[in-house]
């Protein structure tokens, strides 16, 4: 007898009906999407191409993805970047947890996500660092995903990097 694979126990062609109307909060998003990222530096913005992937997983109860700047981009810039997130929905607390790997930095980043309007907002920490990443004008065909970071004053909020994505028919 044949164990299934693990794409099998982990993928889910669809939400799960228990998610009900928050399965929409990052369903929206299931696909792939092509763009680019721009970084602020004081040197000079960087700007390259990258690649997400969204699909369900864990029987539907979850979103994973896996963000990418292609390897040929990723010899010559700052922005090196393999990663997963994966976010399953808290039905107690009515939000998503989310945790984000970088596997080729070693980063991890734990943030939770809300629906706000037409808006997902993740909040959470990075080195003890308030974050805040935002999907943003999330349509059928396009978003925005933009990550801020706290400003030393405490108050203001200051852009660290902003893609902007197209879905890939």
């Amino acid at each position: 007898m044949t164990a299934p694979a693990l794409s099998e126990r982990l993928f889910a062609a669809g939400p799960h009906p228990d998610l009900g109307e928050h399965a929409a909060t990052y369903g929206r998003l299931i696909g792939s999407w092509r763009g680019e990222y721009r970084d602020p530096h004081p040197a000079g913005d960087e700007v390259g191409p990258l690649e997400v992937h969204f699909g369900w997983a864990l029987e539907g109860r979850a979103v994973q993805d896996v963000w990418l700047v292609p390897d040929a981009a990723a010899a010559t810039r700052r922005r090196i970047m393999y990663g997963t997130t994966l976010r399953v929905f808290d039905a107690t607390a009515k939000l998503w947890r989310v945790d984000w790997f970088n596997a080729r930095r070693g980063a991890h980043v734990h943030l939770v996500g809300r629906r706000i309007g037409d808006d997902i907002v993740q909040t959470g920490y990075w080195d003890d660092r308030p974050q805040r990443w935002c999907f943003r004008e999330v349509g059928a065909d396009a978003f925005t995903w933009e990550a801020h970071g706290l400003d030393d004053d405490g108050v203001g909020w200051r852009l660290q990097t902003r893609f902007r994505l197209i879905r890939v028919r």
